[in-house]
């Protein structure tokens, strides 16, 4: 049991690593495709307030909600594993 409690420990560590890696870097795409989005369209107006609006609609989209998968798929497939080596 104690190594499980260790592996899990190890594991969340990991995941977060990820986790927060992956949501850096998704975070840098979708502010180079705003600042691409200005550029091309030449807008007028308050650049800064275009991209932080571009960013505050990204921290609710469908996109960083599914980041967080990151943390369910290893540990869903971990519980599927265990389950049927030792119930099926």
């Amino acid at each position: 049991m104690l190594g499980a409690a260790r592996l899990l420990i190890i594991l969340f560590v990991a995941l977060t690593i990820v986790y927060v890696s992956l949501s850096l870097y998704s975070r840098s795409v979708r502010r180079a495709k705003l600042e691409a989005e200005w550029e091309e369209e030449a807008m007028q107006g308050d650049r800064d307030a275009f991209i932080r609006q571009g960013l505050a609609e990204y921290d609710g989209s469908l996109r960083r909600k599914l980041i967080l998968g990151v943390y369910v798929v290893p540990l869903a497939l971990i519980a599927l594993i265990i389950y049927l080596v030792n119930f099926a």
